[in-house]
């Protein structure tokens, strides 16, 4: 199709609640459970309260809305709003899409791992050894270093087979469309998950030890406040939390019909979001106080956060509970459905970028991203070094890759084309919580100086000291290599000729205008 015909009618969420539930299916994942626990352990316990409140006043809310006023005033996925801002700006929507394509190749793989421990939990096969297990039988690890491969192409069945069939479970759901297959997903999904995990954290909290796992959660180190550590560490998990700056809240707002509340869902969204951490860290903390007490030790002894708390920890969990198949089985279908919810969400980008770019259909787009990607994903990830390519790749993706992203989003559309003012006009023109200029201050400085400081730190140690004690070249190719193809990729996919739709008027039009039919006219 031509820039010059006109596009086909937009797909959009059927009301304000499929919308809602979608946000924070794709919010509300693996990082919630086992990230948001052992970052506020880490850092002040309940101390880390304070500015993790602070961070998502100032930081998670105002770019959570950015997001949102990007994707539904332009009306379109990542690279197609941002080509509406300015049109070589589209390059920053591919990079967002590219952070997906590489998130969604061994995001699967996780949600995989976590649909195998579902099945394992009613048997309890990880037996007395659960980290023997995991490592062992069930991902095979190979035990690299040395003259070792760091990687390998020797597949594991037990890794390969679910992840072949999350694959075509995700794929079938995407060429469903937003409404049919997105948004009921969700509608399905997220009430499961809030009961499930619900009722999985009652249990915990009943558990003999679950007052000392609370304790060491929540009592405040206040001294923990002067470190400005602690404080970029809330800023870092509330961002990484809230799905923002790689393209999907874009995409979703740009499916709501165009006189939407935005802000309203959006404190909604967000809100969610952080009463499910704190759910988390409930039920995260309850738990290993009784396998502490059950183990003799205590709680910094083990696993709290990360692959090694949920495949390795908890199931040690669940072997001493009472009735420990059932909740081990609430604890895993947990993980799927809230890995799943993401994945969709990751993958919609995708999904939107190509039909838009290419003017392909919605079941050409999903079919040629299934294809594609779910082969790079088995490939990549279902062998020996699986875990290690995870691991790295995640590291850079999510610690440059996203965060750098953010700055990005935020230099050019707030600094350099001035758009922040039409935003927010557009916002308050729609919605009923109305925003201040305070989001000028969020939006302009606060969340690019303090993810610009994320992004020096991080760049600074790793050239310091390698990741995990990994091989420097492996590193360089694996990790460094993660962040080279992000940007390679996103200048690719600018260069092809844009063969979607071209001419675009957003609405309501900006700077306003007052003539009620020239009003109605630009709303069309």
């Amino acid at each position: 199709m031509s820039a010059q015909h006109k596009s086909a009618p937009r797909e959009q969420f059927t009301g304000q609640v499929g919308f809602i539930l979608s946000a924070i299916g794709s919010a509300v994942g693996l990082g919630n459970i086992w990230r948001f626990p052992g970052v506020a352990y880490e850092n002040g316990g309940g101390a880390f309260l304070v500015p993790y409140l602070i961070a998502l006043l100032t930081a998670g809310i105002p770019i959570l809305f950015l997001d949102y006023a990007i994707g539904h005033r332009f009306r379109g996925g990542a690279p197609q709003a941002f080509r509406r801002i300015k049109g070589w700006l589209e390059t920053l929507g591919w990079f967002q899409v590219m952070i997906c394509i590489v998130i969604a190749v061994y995001y699967a793989a996780v949600v995989a791992w976590a649909a195998s421990f579902f099945v394992y939990s009613f048997g309890l096969d990880w037996g007395d050894d659960p980290q023997g297990f995991f490592f062992g039988e069930h991902l095979q690890l190979a035990d690299v270093g040395g003259a070792d491969p760091w990687l390998t192409f020797d597949f594991v069945a037990a890794v390969l087979i679910p992840l072949v069939l999350v694959w075509l479970v995700v794929v079938a759901v995407l060429a469903a469309g937003v409404v049919k297959g997105v948004q009921r997903a969700n509608i399905v999904f997220i009430p499961l998950l809030l009961v499930a995990f619900g009722a999985l954290v009652v249990r915990a909290l009943t558990l003999d030890g679950a007052a000392d796992g609370l304790n060491a959660l929540f009592t405040p180190q206040w001294d923990a406040l002067g470190d400005p550590d602690v404080w970029i560490a809330a800023y870092g998990q509330i961002f990484f939390s809230l799905s923002v700056a790689f393209g999907i809240m874009i995409t979703y707002a740009s499916y709501r019909r165009r006189r939407s509340n935005m802000t309203g869902p959006g404190l909604v969204v967000a809100f969610s979001n952080s009463g499910f951490e704190m759910l988390a860290g409930l039920g995260v903390f309850s738990a290993l106080g009784f396998l502490a007490l059950e183990s003799g030790g205590t709680v910094d002894e083990l696993g709290i956060a990360g692959v090694g708390l949920a495949f390795v920890t908890f199931p040690a969990i669940v072997s001493e509970m009472p009735a420990g198949a059932l909740f081990g089985a609430l604890f895993f279908g947990s993980l799927v459905m809230a890995g799943f919810t993401s994945l969709v969400s990751i993958l919609q980008v995708v999904s939107a970028a190509l039909q838009e770019k290419f003017a392909l259909s919605r079941t050409a787009a999903v079919l040629w991203l299934g294809g594609v990607l779910g082969v790079v994903s088995v490939v990549g990830f279902s062998t020996t070094t699986g875990l290690i390519l995870l691991d790295t790749v995640d590291y850079w993706v999510n610690n440059m890759g996203i965060v750098a992203s953010a700055i990005l989003m935020c230099v050019f559309v707030v600094w350099v084309y001035r758009r922040a003012p039409e935003l927010r006009y557009h916002l308050n023109a729609v919605s009923t919580t109305q925003l201040g200029a305070w989001w000028y201050a969020c939006v302009g400085a606060i969340i690019p100086v303090m993810l610009g400081i994320m992004l020096v730190q991080t760049i600074l140690i790793r050239i310091d000291e390698p990741y995990g004690g990994y091989d420097e070249t492996y590193l360089l190719y694996a990790g460094w290599g993660t962040v080279a193809l992000l940007v390679v990729g996103s200048l690719v996919f600018w260069a092809f000729r844009w063969r979607g739709p071209g001419l675009y008027r957003a609405w309501p039009p900006y700077p306003p205008v007052e003539d009620p039919a020239v009003r109605k006219e630009a709303s069309r």
